[in-house]
């Protein structure tokens, strides 16, 4: 994390507990991954131990919602301080309904929708949706090799996937790759559809190699990826 310049002062450890582990499981015909993953109780994250004077320090506070509590108390400062409230949330939370109306953008994976609402046809659950979340939010879904649907404003925006350079090897973190591309073209002041599109380009590029890091695009490579230019295998 260091290395590529995240600042990591504020990682606590907590004594006596394990860290957290995944085993991921890929499906070496299409990449898909099936993810056993097991969290030591000691790590949850209480509101009265989130950090004070943090939350607004960024341009943007982007959150998974784990220990929602917690989080809500973040986004509230957050919002308080003009930052951008963004979250990425695949599981219904106890404690998340305190969470959602601090949110301004909500990208999820196409499961969640349903599963806070009860709505099963996908558009009609995002409409649902969002009305758990601020009035002017932004709420949508990626749809893996379908690409990416959000609403917005009464409208939707859809953005189909790119074929992945090389074929799928592995989807793992593609959903966290979207989010990557999507909140660099909004920090660049893009509109939705651009954005939309920068996130599938690089959930795409990521999924070239196995592990969630391994095949992320540096800057110039995903200019040349969406100008058609250069090699992306």
């Amino acid at each position: 994390l260091r290395a590529e310049g995240v600042d990591v002062a504020l990682a606590e450890v907590i004594k006596g507990a394990r860290n957290q582990i995944a085993f991921i499981l890929i499906d070496a015909r299409t990449g898909e991954r099936t993810v056993i993953w097991d969290r030591d109780e000691r790590l949850a994250y209480s509101e009265d131990e989130t950090p004070r004077g943090f939350a607004s320090r960024g341009r943007v506070l982007h959150m998974d919602a784990h220990d929602p509590r917690a989080c809500a108390r973040l986004a509230r400062e957050a919002r308080a301080g003009g930052t951008i409230v963004s979250l990425d949330i695949d599981n219904i939370y106890d404690g998340l309904a305190e969470l959602l109306p601090h949110v301004d953008l909500l990208i999820s994976s196409k499961e969640f929708p349903k599963r806070l609402t009860g709505v099963g046809e996908e558009r009609a659950a995002l409409v649902a949706a969002k009305s758990h979340l601020r009035a002017d939010a932004v709420v949508g879904m990626t749809l893996g090799e379908r690409g990416a649907v959000v609403y917005h404003e009464g409208v939707f925006v859809e953005s189909p996937a790119f074929a992945v350079p090389g074929g799928c090897r592995d989807t793992t973190g593609a959903g966290d790759a979207f989010h990557t591309g999507f909140l660099h073209a909004m920090l660049d002041g893009e509109e939705i559809e651009s954005c939309m599109h920068m996130g599938c380009a690089v959930a795409a590029l990521k999924c070239r190699a196995l592990g969630a890091r391994t095949a992320l695009p540096a800057a110039q490579e995903l200019v040349n990826f969406l100008t058609g230019e250069g090699e992306t295998s």
